[in-house]
């Protein structure tokens, strides 16, 4: 078997969002770089990201928007190299972009622009990529250099690596079935820095078993609507945009963004109507209106309420044993509260999230106390660098990740 002894300055783990943002920014400084890949293909999140075409950035993005266990870890990145910076990147490369909604970037044309754009880079900046490898061992020499011993899958070469400076963007545990693992927080883990817990975010959202068979008659309706997480009385989170309901629970936007908050067996609120202020009052006006008096519930519903689907009546009524098809004049002004109630603040009980499997990203990971925020190096061990979803900064959806891996890439490309 081949011995391949290869020298370098700055060896970057992940050739993935952060992994080639950190490679393109060490090398613009001069700096040598190496970046390992252990898939077979490269950039695979980036081609599959925003129905592939790549929500790349998010013009909203600032600390606000990000979840750690300590915010302020997240703002000197953004603003060293902030989403106005990627554009104008982009811009270069001649590559055509939209916005679609609430700040979110798109590429006309294809994600694939993007990952063009990243490798011509690397390429003209004299960036070595080598992939498939796996890496088997890495240690730090007592000359302060690293050691990276590792396996060319395609040749079975084996290669031995060594550099001043390490840099891991090896990623999260989402969506596992691109290549996808644990690989980083073995590493953090061997340099002794804390974790914090992984967990899927931005992931669609399972019922409770006994509920699953309403949610699973609704699948593929979608609602506008509010949902909101109460951590405590005076704190809370709260995202409009639309839920889709699935065989399992709940999806769609407004669900993948409350999931970063929230863990199993929470509950969140959803207002389904969330344009009506006053539907208590409308719901018990219509009794003192005789064109309505003598219609069937469910139909004034249907036909004053058509922001839900009707579909959604027709189960509603049925699951919960609740009689929507009498007269409205037969109904108690305390039957109205309390479906106005249902309508506006309706209880949905996570009872697990669909996995890492389904997640667009990982929340958690590297403890942002073990980090510089100014270069993304482990304090007590300055040539260690960790970037991206693997660093305890979850954004939200909708652009928000993309602009941490181009902003913790940059900033560690120009200081490892």
């Amino acid at each position: 078997m081949t011995l391949n002894s290869i020298r370098t300055e700055v060896i970057i783990i992940g050739a993935g969002a952060a992994g080639l943002m950190t490679a393109i920014s060490a090398a613009s400084r001069g700096r040598k770089v190496t970046v390992i890949e252990s898939h077979h293909k490269l950039c695979e999140k980036i081609r599959i990201s925003g129905g592939g075409r790549c929500n790349f950035t998010n013009l909203g993005a600032c600390a606000e928007r990000y979840i750690s266990q300590n915010p302020h870890f997240i703002k000197s990145a953004l603003r060293t190299y902030t989403q106005e910076d990627f554009i104008n990147l982009v811009e270069r490369h001649n590559i055509k972009y939209y916005e679609k909604k609430l700040g979110q970037l798109f590429c006309k044309e294809s994600s694939q622009e993007i990952i063009n754009m990243l490798l011509k880079e690397c390429s003209d900046l004299g960036v070595s990529i080598i992939y498939p490898c796996k890496v088997q061992s890495i240690n730090q020499l007592e000359e302060n250099k690293f050691q990276i011993k590792a396996e060319h899958l395609k040749d079975k070469s084996r290669l031995e690596l060594y550099s001043e400076s390490l840099v891991m963007a090896s990623g999260g545990l989402s969506i596992p079935q691109i290549g996808a693992s644990d690989f980083g927080y073995r590493i953090a883990k061997q340099f002794n820095l804390n974790i914090i817990e992984p967990k899927a975010a931005l992931v669609p959202l399972m019922s409770l078993d006994s509920e699953r068979n309403f949610y699973k008659s609704l699948s593929g309706v979608s609602i506008d609507s509010i949902c909101t997480y109460k951590r405590t009385k005076k704190q809370e989170t709260s995202f409009r945009e639309n839920i889709l309901f699935t065989h399992r629970g709940l999806s769609g936007p407004a669900i993948l963004q409350i999931s970063s908050y929230i863990d199993d067996e929470d509950s969140i609120n959803i207002d389904l109507l969330p344009e009506k202020n006053n539907l208590v009052d409308e719901l018990k006006s219509f009794t003192k209106n005789p064109k309505f008096s003598k219609k069937f519930l469910i139909n004034i519903l249907k036909e004053n309420y058509s922001e839900i689907a009707e579909k959604f009546y027709d189960s509603f009524a049925e699951t919960y044993k609740c009689k929507l098809k009498n007269r409205l004049a037969t109904y108690s002004h305390g039957f109205l509260d309390t479906l106005a109630n249902k309508l506006k603040s309706w209880a949905f009980t996570n009872q697990e999230s669909e996995g890492f499997n389904k997640a667009e990203v990982t929340r958690g990971g590297i403890d942002t106390n073990e980090l510089s925020s100014k270069t993304m190096a482990v304090k007590n061990n300055p040539n260690l660098y960790f970037v991206g979803e693997l660093v305890d900064v979850t954004g939200w959806l909708g652009g928000y990740n993309f602009q941490w891996a181009w902003s913790s890439g940059y900033v560690a490309g120009q200081n490892c």
